[in-house]
């Protein structure tokens, strides 16, 4: 008791052991997470209704908690459509009217939830904008902002720094740990206003693209399944994956000619 005091910290926090979640609340949070992609305008209403005919006996405040813990939330305009930490310094939107013509001209981020067979994780991407490469990536168990530093970090070292870095309002990209790197590096933050939920389309593409052609087809036996498979999927996106918006070149084809011209320049 007197070690609990002296740490600040309550007796029944010393002793909890979490629970882990029951298999039906990952086959719910898997189903949440797959309808949200073709139908990310449903809020907490219609997915709670939706899941019912799917023969789960949930109501709103459970859908509404799990949609939470998803980061899920519906594609509308209304007020507050991106929550923030109260504390944590918003930035301007700064792409409104900016043709992007360039690589590292501007890089995007954001986080999704991948379900393994007990439990889930979280991945973070950061992207280029012009090529659609993905710079870097890091999965985690947790939402602490850790490994979305770790994330920037990385493609900063390998790749030098964008003019404009661009983001949503989450508590992991207005944290000062991401922002100050950012900052260290002299790069502009971007931060997506109210209603403006399609400006990370790109990246919605590529979680859209990496949950139907991978994370959907197969069962992952754990965390380091997970991130072998995804690892093999982004290189194979980056090198080999056409698109149809590239005049179906792969990303780094496309990265690499944008950075040749412009050292020729």
């Amino acid at each position: 008791m007197r070690q609990c005091e002296l740490l600040g910290v309550s007796r029944s926090s010393l002793y909890y052991e979490p629970i882990a979640p029951s298999a039906e609340e990952l086959e719910i949070c898997r189903l949440l997470d797959q309808q949200y992609l073709e139908t990310p305008f449903y809020g907490s209403r219609r997915m709670t209704v939706w899941l019912q005919k799917q023969g789960f006996n949930v109501n709103r405040k459970r859908v509404q908690r799990l949609m939470r813990q998803l980061g899920l939330e519906a594609l509308y305009p209304k007020p507050k459509l991106s929550q923030k930490h109260p504390d944590h310094e918003v930035y301007p939107y700064l792409l409104r009217g900016v043709s992007v013509t360039r690589a590292d001209q501007v890089w995007s981020t954001d986080i999704t939830y991948l379900p393994v067979l007990q439990g889930h994780y979280y991945l973070i991407a950061i992207m280029d904008w012009y090529s659609r490469k993905v710079l870097s990536w890091r999965v985690s168990n947790t939402l602490e902002v850790q490994f979305c530093v770790e994330a920037l970090e990385a493609a900063l070292l390998d790749y030098g720094k964008p003019e404009i870095f661009n983001s949503d309002q989450g508590s992991q990209f207005t944290a000062k740990a991401f922002t100050g790197c950012l900052k260290a590096a002299e790069v502009q933050i971007s931060m997506d206003g109210r209603g403006r939920y399609l400006d990370n389309i790109f990246i919605e593409r590529l979680w859209r693209s990496l949950k139907y052609e991978l994370i959907y087809l197969m069962a992952f036996e754990n965390g380091k399944h997970l991130y072998q498979e995804v690892k093999k999927w982004f290189d194979w996106y980056n090198e080999e994956r056409a698109h149809q918006s590239l005049e179906y070149r792969a990303p780094n084809e496309v990265y690499r000619n944008s950075r040749l011209m412009l050292k020729e320049y």
